[in-house]
Parts: structure tokens; C-alpha cells; sequence
């Protein structure tokens, strides 16, 4: 008897931990850049969940937390964009996360301000911190939050473009944009990408 109830409480203690993870580039002259949307929703979710962004491994600053039966690892590679697979695989080996349990947050030039794509897989789609997560956990098959920044105006270099701040005018629509983005984060914990897909996916 004792020895079944032991075996019970193991299984039942037994916690998956999902890895949420936001791509930009360190250092406050890139803080509040387009291309650093991914960092602003893992912020805006830290902040929600009330986790601190305190420690750093692997060539990342992470925060974890306990949310409902799963543990939270949230992370924002250091490694700046194109290198951020580096730190990410290690994340993933190091805390043995299931790929089903990785989420990853980024900014999209095809999308319109105002809009999030959130997707089970797919390609790079020309983004380089995407394509180099793919190329260091050997997979394109995990689940993403694409967060719409839309076109350069004009003949404006795309390069240039995301690496400058969200006009004055679309602030107010980027804060409701990371809110919804924070909540489909929550969202993808508790009941997964597919119902989550179903509720945050389109415009705001």
C-alpha cells in the first residue's frame, strides 16, 4: 500500500515545463525597436504572471514560475537576433522541454500593426532569429506568435525599419496588440496552440 501511494504521488507531482521565449536584440538602444516585439510580449506576460527577469543561462535572461500544473520557463535570448537559436537549443536540452511545449514570439513585417499570426509550425519566413532556431533545435514543427509590425513606408530599407521605435500615433494600438499577445501566451499554457489559434488569431 505504501509503496502504490508512492508511485501515485511521483506521478501526480510530475510537472512539464513549457519554455516561452522572445525574440529582440539586447541593450537599450534596441529597447522599444520594432524588431523587439518579441521581448515586449514576454514582458508584458512576465509582468502579468508577476515572474522576475533575474537570472541569466545560457546566453539568456530567463524567469520561471509555476502556472497551474505546469512549470514556466520565459526567456529573451542575449546572443542579438540572428544568433538567438544558440541560446534557445540550449534551453531546450538543458531543462529537456517537449517541443510541443515551446512558444516562440517574434515581430512580423507581413502583418499589419494591430494583427497576430499564431501558428503550430512553418518556415523562417526571411526572419533570421527564426531561421536560427530552426537550424539549432532541428525542427520548424514548434509553435510561434507572430506579432504584426507592417510594411516600411515607402522605399524606407526594411533593416532600417525595424530597428527604429513604434510611432507616437500607434502606441496605444501596439499596448492592446501585447495585451492580447500576453493573453494568448497564458492561453497556449493552459489549454494549448490549437484552442489558442481558435481565440487570439486576427486583428485587434
Amino acid at each position: 500500500m505504501n509503496w502504490f501511494r508512492r508511485k501515485v504521488s511521483i506521478k501526480e507531482n510530475t510537472v512539464e515545463t513549457s519554455l516561452i521565449v522572445g525574440l529582440g536584440n539586447p541593450g537599450r538602444k534596441y529597447a522599444d525597436t520594432r524588431h523587439n516585439a518579441g521581448f515586449m510580449v514576454v514582458n508584458r506576460f512576465a509582468k502579468s504572471k508577476g515572474i522576475q527577469m533575474s537570472r541569466v543561462q545560457f546566453n539568456a535572461i530567463l524567469g520561471s514560475e509555476k502556472i497551474n500544473n505546469s512549470k514556466v520557463i520565459v526567456a529573451k535570448p542575449q546572443t542579438y537576433m540572428n544568433l538567438s537559436g544558440q541560446a534557445v537549443g540550449s534551453l531546450m536540452k538543458f531543462y529537456k522541454i517537449p517541443m510541443k511545449n515551446l512558444l516562440v514570439a517574434f515581430d512580423d513585417l507581413d502583418l499589419p500593426l494591430g494583427v497576430l499570426r499564431i501558428r503550430p509550425t512553418g518556415g523562417a519566413g526571411g526572419h533570421k532569429g527564426l531561421r536560427s532556431i530552426i537550424e539549432h533545435i532541428g525542427t520548424q514543427d514548434f509553435a510561434r506568435i507572430r506579432f504584426g509590425i507592417g510594411r516600411p513606408p515607402g522605399r524606407m530599407d526594411s533593416a532600417s525599419y525595424v530597428l527604429q521605435s513604434f510611432y507616437k500615433n500607434d502606441q496605444e494600438l501596439v499596448g492592446m496588440t501585447l495585451q492580447k499577445a500576453s493573453e494568448a501566451v497564458s492561453s497556449f499554457i493552459e489549454v494549448g496552440i490549437e484552442n489558442t489559434m481558435n481565440r487570439y488569431n486576427g486583428s485587434i
